[in-house]
């Protein structure tokens, strides 16, 4: 049985190993996110840097990953709508096979609601690829409920998201 992660704040100085974890989730669940595998692969290392960078220090994003046996397994990325600042947006979200449906998805979610929280976010919204029901069902278990209507995942794609929002407090 695999250790129990740990969450935590991905730091700047690991962008390698976000690259690597961030090209597992796209080439393991491709049709969960926007970005394609191939537009991730030719990315430039500065860009990869760049984006590690913010998602450590920012103060109105957070890069969280969840690590056991000092391997990195989990992803969330949240960050505060520039729109509505009472907002969090949360995407990025996946978890390595073998740690799937051993809690560490709930971790990584835990550690994004207490973020938001502490940014005084009132709710908290993602995307969920329509028929993903594991992941579906994750979302509703914390209290996720779907709003709006489905949307395409990316330009021409015949796949769909349902957005979903938290409100903080209500949960």
């Amino acid at each position: 049985m695999p250790a129990a992660p740990s969450v935590r704040r991905l730091t700047r100085h690991e962008w390698r190993h976000y690259r690597e974890l961030r090209l597992r989730a796209l080439a393991d669940s491709p049709s969960a996110f926007a970005t394609t595998l191939a537009e991730a692969q030719a990315r430039e290392d500065a860009d990869w840097l760049r984006q590690a960078s913010s998602g450590a220090e920012s103060p109105s994003e957070i890069a969280l990953v969840a690590e056991a046996d000092s391997r990195l397994i989990g992803l969330a990325w949240s960050r505060i709508d520039s729109t509505a600042t009472d907002r969090a947006l949360l995407y990025q979200m996946w978890v390595d096979p073998s740690f799937r449906g051993l809690g560490t998805g709930r971790s990584l979610l835990a550690a994004v609601v207490r973020w938001a929280t502490g940014m005084s976010a009132r709710q908290i919204i993602l995307s969920v690829t329509c028929g993903n029901t594991p992941a579906t069902r994750l979302y509703r278990s914390a209290g996720f409920e779907p709003v709006g209507h489905p949307e395409p995942l990316r330009p021409g794609s015949d796949l769909l998201v349902q957005p979903m929002q938290l409100v903080l407090g209500a949960a």
